[in-house]
């Protein structure tokens, strides 16, 4: 039933903390890559970056207040490390823009920073290195031209940076730094920096100056609190403290007391910060932004919730605003591009462009607004909630690992360390145009089968003569490793324009989970059995696992994940079954997003676990011993999900080790875990072709961490992405690699 809401407040203020930079269209995308490929300068390249931001502002000049300097080339991560000089000596080059890149993407002289995931999303940030010896120093030149730009067009402009703590506990140390040091021993270097970054900024005018500490929404130390009060003392009035990935908790009084001028809750996940306000002595002239519009999935806002939570907390401060929970980086820029959705679903949908219309609705209570609707009964299905009850209470489990390592190897004999890849073959543009032509009905089902076969045969050949040991089929009939499955299974819907930047150029268009998920038909076994039948030697099925479904796609806001992620699985367990009835062997469920999904808290990390691992071994218990099972993690500290790691219980578990330097191989020792593994010796996210003999090196670290017989040689994800210019001297380096470790493990012996 449809109603409408009055929010009870007048004359708040209206804003966001971040909104996508990718541009409608992927604009910044096309230009990133036009440049890379040398067919765009440099001047052309800011022409174009310029055009984006002046669109997002185009978007946000509908709030009262503005958000700036949240537009980035590459990562607003990176984008500090610049502001405070804190670039690595090896990503020095002649111009900035060639550093920036350097360390972005790597070079012929220099591998790129490492990538991983920004807390519990699928955005990946590029890790600082910080030493003992790294010289700060302040660069205003981005935050300041962003910030005058909005100026000049009458904007009330808040200018946006990372915040001295986060960067500092996002960071890692250099290289040449001692085995004790942490980067956030550097803080009070730090420090004076951003004091000369506010100056700058205030210098051209600007007010109240938004800090993002995204990292005090995670558990913190009594220590590192007490850094946080001095930071926050030193940096003096006008900041407004953004966290947006969850309540600040224990880190909420540390920033009342050292006296910030404000705060953005978020309070969508966040919201025990409300109670913990309201048991403490606020000062009424506390400036708080209410961030009850969720930046971070693309349901319609529930505006009497919203309303209720403004309400609480305009009863503790007479000075309160209106926010998204977080940057609107995570969702789509226009949902009205859409115009093949399911009307009851399109009814229930808000992107970035209608937030920002929820947050200005919510500031201002003389307009109203309809409710979001109630979703469709039909949206239910009775069935796979009767087949989930009555699952055995064993159907997650499998027999022993060594019973079903010694029946895999007698079922494929393979020699130590393994080569393989991790699933993708690179999708050229002649195979993006294929698929866009029968996308649009200008090629027949019959020719574009036949295309897609003739490039799984091209790919099997390409593979059997690099002299890799296990295939894949290459995936050339995929758009897209989630939103493949999900055009095939009920209950989802996927957008014509919904794309959201994962990192760099990198663009991805989540699919919409929004009812019941069933499998109506096989939909790998057709292309696994193809290619199996082109090649002696064995080709692995391929799949995404339940977690990576859910964290790369918006689900739906009315159930639990976990009630959602067994649905995915038992469809998933029924196309494993039907891939092992087809004679495949061995059976990859991909599964990166694991540490994704990884609760922010500490306190809530057991019950994920628990249900996250869970759902991966329903989709995959059900085959016989002899069936080996592999899975593929990226980019993750492992360290913090390794338990999860092993409860999921694959027979092969390949891992992003590259741009981490092996790091992970510690933690595998750690934790005891032995079964096997396949760490990455390649990075595919880079355009360098990396020798031979590092690749070597790596793989005798792995031997030495592990054992011979428990290593895989492989890259650290799939090729989509990269060309074959680069990936058949990759390949070539890593089966060479393999073969070079195998004679001196055969010496040795």
């Amino acid at each position: 039933m449809n109603t409408t809401t009055s929010v009870p407040s007048k004359g708040l203020k209206a804003t966001a903390l971040g909104y996508p930079r990718i541009g409608p269209n992927r604009e910044l995308k096309r230009a990133l890559e036009a440049h890379w490929s040398g067919r765009l300068d440099a001047a052309g390249l800011q022409e174009a970056a310029a055009s984006v931001r002046s669109g997002m502002l185009d978007d946000l000049a509908l709030l009262d207040t503005v958000p700036t300097g949240t537009f980035s080339l590459y990562d607003h991560v990176l984008d500090t490390v610049v502001a405070v000089d804190a670039l690595a000596p090896r990503h020095r080059r002649e111009t900035e823009l060639a550093s920036y890149f350097a360390a972005a993407r790597g070079d012929d002289a220099a591998v790129p920073l490492e990538m991983t995931k920004w807390f519990d999303t699928n955005y990946h940030y590029l890790v600082p290195e910080i030493g003992p010896e790294t010289a700060f120093a302040a660069k205003p030149a981005k935050t300041v031209t962003e910030f005058v730009e909005a100026k000049e067009r009458g904007l009330d402009a808040r200018p946006v940076l990372l915040g001295p703590v986060s960067f500092l506990l996002l960071a890692k140390p250099s290289e040449d730094a001692p085995a004790d040091f942490s980067p956030f021993d550097r803080l009070d270097d730090l420090v004076p920096v951003y004091v000369e970054l506010l100056a700058a900024l205030r210098h051209h005018g600007a007010g109240r100056i938004q800090l993002d500490e995204p990292a005090l929404c995670a558990d913190r130390t009594e220590a590192e609190l007490a850094a946080v009060a001095a930071v926050y003392r030193r940096l003096g009035a006008e900041i407004l403290v953004a966290g947006g990935y969850g309540p600040f908790g224990e880190s909420l009084p540390v920033l009342l007391e050292a006296g910030v001028e404000g705060i953005a809750l978020d309070l969508v996940r966040g919201r025990s910060d409300l109670e913990a306000l309201e048991a403490l002595d606020v000062s009424r002239e506390t400036f708080f932004l209410a961030g009850v519009v969720d930046g971070r999935n693309i349901w319609r806002a529930d505006l009497e919730k919203g309303a209720a939570d403004l309400a609480r907390l305009q009863r503790i401060s007479d000075r309160v605003g209106v926010s998204s929970s977080s940057s609107l980086l995570h969702v789509p820029v226009d949902l009205d591009a859409e115009q093949e959705l399911p009307e009851a679903l399109f009814e229930r949908l808000s992107f970035a462009r209608q937030k920002l219309r929820e947050i200005k609705a919510i500031a201002d209570p003389e307009g109203s607004r309809e409710a979001r609707p109630e979703a469709p009964a039909d949206w239910r299905d009775a069935s796979v909630r009767e087949r989930l009850a009555a699952l055995d209470a064993d159907a997650d489990r499998r027999v022993p690992y060594p019973e079903r390592q010694a029946a895999q190897a007698e079922r494929v004999p393979l020699p130590p360390l393994p080569t393989t890849t991790i699933g993708s073959f690179p999708q050229t543009a002649e195979l993006r145009n294929a698929r866009a032509a029968h996308r649009r009905g200008l090629m027949i089902d019959a020719d574009y089968k036949a295309r897609m076969k003739a490039e799984v045969a091209a790919v099997i050949a390409e593979q059997e003569k690099l002299g890799l040991d296990v295939l894949v089929h290459g995936e050339p009939e995929r758009n897209d490793m989630v939103q493949y499955f999900a055009e095939q299974l009920t209950g989802f819907a996927t957008t014509a324009a919904g794309w959201v930047q994962s990192y760099g150029s990198r663009c991805v268009r989540p699919p919409i989970l929004y009812a019941d998920v069933t499998r109506q038909a096989p939909m790998t076994v057709e292309w696994t059995s193809y290619a199996q039948s082109l090649t002696e030697k064995p080709v692995k099925g391929m799949l995404t696992g339940p977690v990576t479904i859910l964290a790369w796609s918006f689900v739906r806001d009315d159930q639990p994940l976990a009630d959602t992620a067994d649905q995915v699985a038992l469809a998933l367990r029924d196309e494993v079954a039907d891939l092992e009835a087809a004679g495949t062997a061995i059976i990859q469920v991909d599964e990166p997003a694991l540490r994704e999904l990884l609760p922010v808290r500490a306190a809530s990390r057991a019950a994920y676990r628990d249900w996250a691992t869970r759902s991966f071994r329903i989709a995959t218990s059900g085959v016989r011993p002899e069936t080996s099972i592999h899975t593929h993690l990226c980019y993750s500290e492992f360290g913090e999900v390794i338990d999860a790691i092993a409860a999921l219980d694959a027979d092969v578990t390949s891992i992003e080790a590259s741009r981490s330097k092996m790091e992970v191989l510690a933690d595998l020792d750690r934790a005891n875990y032995r079964s096997a593994v396949g760490p990455g010796v390649w990075d595919i996210h880079s355009p360098r072709v990396p020798a031979a003999e590092d690749m070597a090196e790596a793989l005798r670290l792995a031997v030495d961490a592990l054992g011979p017989e428990r290593v895989w040689a492989n890259p650290d994800c799939g090729l989509k992405t990269r060309r074959y210019e680069e990936v058949r001297p990759s390949l070539e380096g890593l089966v060479a690699a393999a073969r070079a470790v195998r004679e001196q493990l055969a010496k040795s012996a």
